[in-house]
């Protein structure tokens, strides 16, 4: 049998909300499913009762933990590049990725720690002066993207 608009049912069984407060005959009048006296069988008992105090209220919110850095600015070291790469190699923010130093869409800052014993053709978006300094002396070049 095909299915169409014609013959389609619900998915689930449909009920009807509780009609509370509609006369002793229909079940849920006189005092409508709330019981006797007390906060919680006056209107607008039920809905603040759950903030006992503000502490109670504040421990039980999720806390998010750790810090999301707004920075785009990554820095990478120097000694770093040595353990990294090979000599001769190029280095451009593409091949950092690759080797798990940095993640996409961040940019680089290359920093002087560490030692740097090969040639290396280095280009970042940033370098410290003694970054600079330490890759040309080691033979390298550098370049700013």
């Amino acid at each position: 049998m095909a299915t169409g608009l014609h013959n389609l049912r619900p998915s689930q069984k449909r009920t009807s909300r509780k009609r509370v407060g509609r006369g002793s005959g229909s079940g849920l009048g006189t005092y409508s499913g709330r019981g006797l006296k007390g906060q919680r069988s006056r209107s607008g008992g039920k809905s603040g009762l759950k903030r006992r105090g503000l502490k109670q209220y504040l421990l039980q919110i999720p806390k998010v933990r750790g810090f999301n850095r707004q920075s785009k600015v990554v820095s990478v070291n120097v000694g770093q590049l040595d353990k990294a790469f090979k000599e001769g190699d190029h280095v451009t923010p593409k091949h950092l990725i690759a080797k798990g130093l940095i993640r996409r869409g961040m940019q680089v800052k290359i920093l002087n720690s560490g030692t740097l014993k090969k040639k290396l053709t280095v280009s970042a978006h940033a370098f410290s002066a003694s970054a600079k300094e330490t890759i040309e002396k080691s033979g390298g070049n550098t370049r700013i993207i």
